[in-house]
């Protein structure tokens, strides 16, 4: 490996620790942080050096992190010290999937301390993230990213470079809204094959080898063979993501009508206690409102009685 830049890597959770994992299996000088020390731990097995602080983290040549969502990036960066520690000339990295408006803020805080400020959330999910195929969109100084390009090839499969500014907030976030969208689609589109009698196994068949037969259909149908509504991605998290969406539209002046029309669809999911199964229990909320229970798998290939 040519690259000899220390990394600081800022959040173990379902996604960073992964990644951290992955980049400390591909030779790089990576130390971790987490709140919670058992993360930590987690990754100090998966051969990642453990940083006492945030700031022995931060204190690195180029730095990541990966948050849950703007509250908890504000306290790190914003009020967390994340900047008083790194140096001058060093490089954030920023994965996470959070709002345009703080990114800014973000961005403003980097520039005082002579940080170069790279946005680059992933496209992915936590099932993936260990074999590289996660994918990720970057905005921010073209030189940080030429930098820190060497780096991301060994955790993503593809690296798109967008502009200089909030491009790559807005590509996520634009990803996630089609995600959602499918999602809901996809299960009204299963309840009405099953109203009309159709085999559950047909109707999966039928959506995977037609027009709309996505890498998402196929993957999300695969799941649902065995209706496996284990998270990948939680209800409550798309949730988050849609309200993301919905006020990146509201400070565009623009109208987002199926984001909204959406988002209450995850609400309704997580009112009925739904919030931490997969997005994809979209199918669930629709056989409830059909008046359908659960097909029999076993018998009759889940056909209605």
């Amino acid at each position: 490996m040519s690259d000899t830049h220390t990394i600081g890597w800022i959040g173990l959770g379902k996604m960073g620790l992964p990644i951290a994992s992955r980049l400390a299996a591909a030779g790089h000088d990576i130390a971790g942080f987490d709140r919670d020390q058992r993360r930590i731990a987690e990754a100090v097995e998966g051969g990642v050096k453990p940083a006492a602080t945030l700031a022995d983290a931060a204190r690195r040549d180029i730095v990541f992190t990966s948050l849950p969502d703007d509250k908890v990036l504000a306290a790190v960066a914003l009020s967390g010290g994340l900047f008083d520690a790194m140096r001058e000339g060093a490089v954030l990295v920023e994965t996470s999937t959070v709002s345009p408006t703080i990114s800014a803020q973000v961005a403003q805080a980097a520039a005082r301390r002579g940080v170069a400020y790279l946005r680059a959330p992933v496209s992915g999910n936590a099932a993936i993230a260990h074999t590289g195929n996660l994918t990720c969109f970057v905005s921010g100084p073209r030189a940080a990213f030429d930098a820190v390009l060497p780096i991301a090839q060994d955790f993503t499969r593809a690296q798109k470079y967008l502009g200089e500014a909030e491009e790559a907030r807005f590509a996520k976030l634009a990803v996630n809204l089609m995600i959602a969208v499918s999602a809901a689609m996809m299960g009204e589109s299963i309840v009405l094959a099953r109203k009309g009698n159709l085999a559950w196994q047909d109707i999966l068949d039928v959506l995977t080898n037609s027009a709309v037969g996505s890498p998402m259909v196929h993957y999300k149908a695969k799941s649902l063979e065995t209706r496996d509504f284990s998270p990948t991605f939680s209800c409550r998290q798309m949730a988050k993501d849609l309200d993301l969406i919905i006020g990146a539209g509201q400070a565009a002046e623009m109208a987002l009508p199926l984001a909204s029309l959406t988002r209450e669809t995850y609400g309704a999911l997580i009112g009925r206690g739904e919030g931490e199964a997969d997005f994809i229990s979209t199918v669930r909320l629709a056989e409830w409102l059909a008046g359908l229970g659960e097909p029999d798998l076993d018998t009759d290939e889940g056909r209605l009685a």
